[in-house]
Parts: C-alpha cells; sequence; structure tokens
C-alpha cells in the first residue's frame, strides 16, 4: 500500500463523515503523520465490536534511543515493557470523547510487573519502535463521525507517541534502569545452571503481593524483607548491579517448612513467579528459577487424556489399567498425579508443590493408614515415595510446602523454616529429629518408574472451528478459552501471569493444528516445534500476524492447555 500525508487522512475523514460506519473501511492502510508512520491493518465492522487495530512506526531518528538500550535480547525487551507500560498508561487517561459503543476507546494490552517479549511494543536495534494498540473508530449510532475521528488520529494518537516513544518524550534514567535490570535477571538465571541451583532470592527481596488479584508488591511498615539464611548465601556477580547476594535453592528435594501464615507458600509463590523475570520496584527482581520448573497442584474435574499415570497410581477397582489413563472429570490424587507425568513429559527440571493445594491421598499415607488399609488395598502409591527417586534417576528437584507431615523430612535434601517470614536452613535440626522419633512408615514404591509412553495426538481432535468458521478462539475472563466449541479451564496452571500470554497460548494451539499436527508427531515434538516457529519468526507468527496483545510463554504451559483440551484424542505407544 503506497504511504499516504496526514493531509489526504483528514481530507478522506471530512469525506466519510456522517457516512454509514462501513465507510471507516477506506481507512485501512499507511500513514505518515509527525514523521512517523501510522498503520491500519484492521478495522471493526461496527461501533460496538472489539476495536481496530493500528500500529506506529517511527525510526530510530525519531526516537532518539540510545543504541545500548537497544540491543536484541534482555535489554530490548526491558526497554519495550517500559514502553509499553508508558503508552498502555497515557491511553487510558486520554479523553475518550464521544459516540456509540466503544467509541474513542483506546488500549493497549501492556505487562503487569513481569517482563516477557510481548507484542504490544517492540524495540529495533537501530531504535525504531513499532508500537500496536487499539482504537474505537467513533459513531453516533451507526454513522461515521469523521470529525471526531481526526481529532483521535491526527492529535490523541500522535500526543501520545510523543510523550512517551519518540524523543523527548522518554527518561534515559528510567529506561536504562529497565533495560540493565532485565539483563541482569537473564544473568542471574544462566548463573543457577552454572552452579548447578534451582533458583536464587535476593537478600532484601520483597515477596509478598498486595493481594490474589494484584499482582503489585505489597507495602507498608509490616512488610519483612528477605533475609538469606548464613548457610546457605552465595554471591553472584551480574554485569550492571555487580555482586548480588543472596539464597541459593540447590537442586534434590527441598522443604519449605512453618507455621501456618508465616510466609511458606509466599516464598513458594516467588519461586514459581522467578521463571521469569520482573520490573523494576516489583522486589522480586532478582529472584529467579530456572526455566523448567512447573508448579504442581491437584483440579479436581479437569480432563485428563491418555496419560500414563502407573508410577503413582496402579491399578484401580475393577480392574481398570492406569498406563494410558483418561477421564473427563479427575479425581484431586489423578489430576495431581496427571499433573506431574504431563510436566516430565514437557521436559520439566523441577516440580513446585504446595500441600494447601494437593490431595492429601497423593502426598502422603502414614504408617496408622498403612495398618488400616493394606498396600494391596490402595492403589496409590503417595508422592512421597517417588520424590527421591525423580531426582536420583531423573534429575527433577522438588520444592515443597509442608507443614502437617514430619514424614518428608526422612526424603528431604535441604529443609528450610519460615519464621515472621524469615528464614532458616534447619536440614541438620530436620535429620535429627526424623532419626529421634522414627515414624515407622514403609515405603510403597511397587518399583522404578515404568518407560514413558509416547503420546501422539490426532489432529483432527484439536479443532479450533466453530459453525461455519474455521477458527474460533477467545477468551473468558483471565483463566479460560473458548477454543471451538470446547472451553480449557487454566485457572489451575498457575504459571500463567497474564491475559497476553493465555491469549497466545490459545492463538499457539491453533497455529499447532494448522502447521504442526500431522498424526505422527508426540506431545513433545509438537511443543519442540511450536517454540522453534516462535524463535524464528516471533509472536507474529500467531493471531493475525500483527496482533499487539500477546506475550510470550513457556512450553509447559502451551502443553497444560494442550493437556485441558476436553476433545484431545491421543494415540499411546507404550514402551
Amino acid at each position: 500500500m503506497p504511504l499516504q500525508d496526514a493531509h489526504s487522512l483528514r481530507t478522506l475523514l471530512d469525506s466519510i463523515d456522517g457516512k454509514g460506519y462501513g465507510a471507516y473501511k477506506r481507512l485501512r492502510g499507511r500513514w505518515e503523520i509527525e514523521g512517523f508512520e501510522l498503520r491500519v491493518d484492521h478495522v471493526q465492522g461496527d461501533p460496538f465490536a472489539a476495536p481496530s487495530r493500528l500500529r506506529i512506526l517511527a525510526g530510530g531518528r525519531h526516537t532518539g534511543l540510545p543504541s545500548e538500550l537497544c540491543t536484541p535480547g534482555a535489554r530490548a525487551i526491558g526497554t519495550a515493557c517500559c514502553l509499553a507500560r508508558a503508552f498502555a498508561e497515557a491511553a487510558r487517561k486520554c479523553r475518550r470523547g464521544t459516540g456509540s459503543g466503544r467509541s474513542g476507546e483506546l488500549r493497549m494490552e501492556a505487562p503487569g510487573q513481569e517482563v516477557l517479549e510481548h507484542s504490544a511494543l517492540r524495540v529495533g536495534a537501530d531504535g525504531g519502535v513499532e508500537t500496536r494498540f487499539r482504537l474505537g473508530l467513533p459513531a453516533r449510532g451507526r454513522r461515521v463521525m469523521g470529525r471526531e475521528a481526526a481529532r483521535l488520529l491526527l492529535e490523541a494518537v500522535p500526543a501520545l507517541a510523543r510523550a512517551t516513544f519518540l524523543k523527548g518524550g522518554w527518561d534515559e534514567a528510567v529506561l536504562r534502569r529497565h533495560a540493565e535490570v532485565n539483563e541482569d535477571a537473564d544473568a542471574l538465571r544462566d548463573a543457577l545452571a552454572e552452579r548447578g541451583l534451582l533458583a536464587f532470592v535476593a537478600e532484601g527481596a520483597l515477596l509478598p503481593r498486595r493481594s490474589g488479584v494484584d499482582d503489585r508488591p505489597l507495602e507498608g511498615p509490616g512488610v519483612v524483607p528477605f533475609r538469606t539464611p548464613p548457610s546457605l548465601e552465595l554471591t553472584i556477580e551480574l554485569p550492571n548491579a555487580g555482586p548480588v547476594r543472596g539464597m541459593g535453592v540447590p537442586p534434590g528435594v527441598t522443604l519449605i517448612t512453618g507455621g501456618g501464615y508465616h510466609g511458606k507458600s509466599t516464598l513458594l509463590r516467588a519461586l514459581q513467579a522467578g521463571v521469569g523475570n520482573h520490573r523494576p520496584g516489583d522486589g522480586r527482581e532478582f529472584v529467579v528459577t530456572r526455566r523448567g520448573a512447573v508448579k504442581i497442584r491437584a483440579e479436581d474435574g479437569r480432563a485428563v487424556t491418555g496419560v500414563d499415570i502407573s508410577p503413582f497410581i496402579g491399578t484401580l477397582p475393577g480392574g481398570r489399567e492406569t498406563r494410558s489413563f483418561s477421564t473427563p472429570n479427575a479425581s484431586g490424587s489423578t489430576s495431581q498425579a496427571a499433573a506431574i507425568m504431563e510436566a516430565l513429559e514437557a521436559g520439566a527440571e523441577a516440580l513446585l508443590i504446595d500441600e494447601d493445594t494437593s490431595a492429601t491421598n497423593f502426598m502422603i499415607r502414614d504408617r496408622r493408614m498403612q495398618l488400616l488399609v493394606p498396600r494391596e488395598r490402595e492403589p496409590i502409591t503417595p508422592f512421597i515415595d517417588r520424590v527421591r527417586e525423580l531426582h536420583a534417576e531423573h534429575e527433577v528437584s522438588t520444592v515443597l510446602v509442608v507443614g502437617g507431615s514430619g514424614d518428608y523430612l526422612d526424603v528431604a535434601d535441604t529443609v528450610i523454616t519460615m519464621t515472621e517470614y524469615h528464614p532458616s536452613e534447619v536440614t541438620e535440626r530436620a535429620r535429627a529429629v526424623a532419626a529421634e522419633h522414627p515414624t515407622g512408615r514403609v515405603a510403597e514404591a511397587p518399583g522404578p518408574f515404568p518407560p514413558m509412553p509416547r503420546r501422539v495426538p490426532r489432529p483432527g481432535s484439536v479443532d479450533p472451528s466453530k459453525g461455519r468458521r474455521e477458527v474460533r478462539v477467545r477468551l473468558r475472563g483471565e483463566e479460560a478459552i473458548h477454543f471451538g466449541d470446547e472451553e480449557i479451564d487454566l485457572s489451575g496452571v498457575e504459571q500463567v501471569v497474564s491475559v497476553a500470554q493465555l491469549r497466545a497460548i490459545s492463538e499457539a494451539l491453533v497455529l499447532a493444528r494448522q502447521r504442526v499436527l500431522d498424526g505422527e508427531r508426540s506431545v513433545p515434538d509438537v511443543l519442540d516445534e511450536v517454540m522453534a516457529i516462535l524463535d524464528r519468526e516471533g509472536l507474529d507468527a500467531l493471531g493475525h500476524g500483527h496482533d499487539g496483545d500477546l506475550a510470550r510463554f513457556r512450553r509447559h504451559e502451551l502443553a497444560a492447555a494442550l493437556n485441558r483440551l476436553r476433545s484431545l484424542e491421543v494415540e499411546v505407544e507404550l514402551r
């Protein structure tokens, strides 16, 4: 499409003023305004529909961004997230104007506390910026409001650009802080692998959040900064922050213990969030965890398809085998067993588990219950009898919050106790307690893990179509995907941290159906190929190709969505 000037845009808007809403379709194209390019990619069909999709492209000479803040990778992502938040906040404050439906709505899907590769705003190595946002084109009834549209496109949008990412609109010190903190977080995570650690929590980190629906740091005099136990203390040199001291979480089986409301779950939640990076001021900037750590919980009622849960649950009453277990309505124990096996299939390095969100009968069977219910009448092999094998034989660590079962002291490599939000390393004391007070419990694992079956998804069972539409995918709130005729409930997948991630996962399932699923590839093969496509093509491989409301996710969240698709069918090849 040829590039047209601002005068032509104003003339067009004047000419369609008062016409039917469909006249806005003529806006599609490229327009030069104040030195940057405005692209109208999609025009909504109705003032009540989702707002139109627009982009701004500005070269490095117009943004003036220093090259060292635009280095591809961590620095560019940190800079982009900072600029996107600024644009989104300014857009929220922008005067909405008048009109029907969503007229004048101006918004961007910007990152929250997390720092992720995001399609809302991108920074090029040359300092150029591409910004993607939505605008509700104004209407009176279903008639074009040309003059109001001209105010938005020729005044409000350029003002937003000038105030946020064009030269003079950004604060270099703030951008530099975002770029450097993100680079340091990546360097810190790389250091974990080099030192053989699972996670790191910096001295002075602020772990508590404001609420379950507000991920910003809790503030006030009662907030207790993290204090490193001396026995787990280490210092890691970072490229920008220099030496950072904190607690290293070793591999193996780590217990987080302590009384109720003393911070056990808060620490675990920080570790599960540590698979991603966080913005300056979040309090968890230098709380990082290996990328392959997966939070596991029980999810009553979820669907399970062809999963080998036999390492944890043997033959069920009625002779039902569990090497290829399927159910539309899993119990707490079967859902937790399936979640672990699915995480292993997807390549998990560590399991993060909180007893509060676990099935009790899956986690432990104490000596008294062993005596009351003989082993031959109990199909469940509790997690306590597999946790050491997972690490010793499969190199999968576990971090477990436990406050009610001392039996786990027998299998722990490291024990951390929380007292009034302060951690202490008490491994030797825990071992002494275990030796002084044996429970008499008998291990119940019937044998080693069997070879994991190969699961091959049937392409036709991953169907995003609905009625006459080949692709009908949308979100329900912040925790479910409507995928064709099915709903995928991801409310139990706690490491999905944003709506933009959820939307990207939904589009990745569509991509998998269209370009990857062939009836030959196994689940890990499918995950490998989808992630490889994203590595090669970026987030524009998803959706319409220029959407601004997508964020990068891990293979583990994509696997979780695929495995919770109720229509999923798999061919299971036992080994």
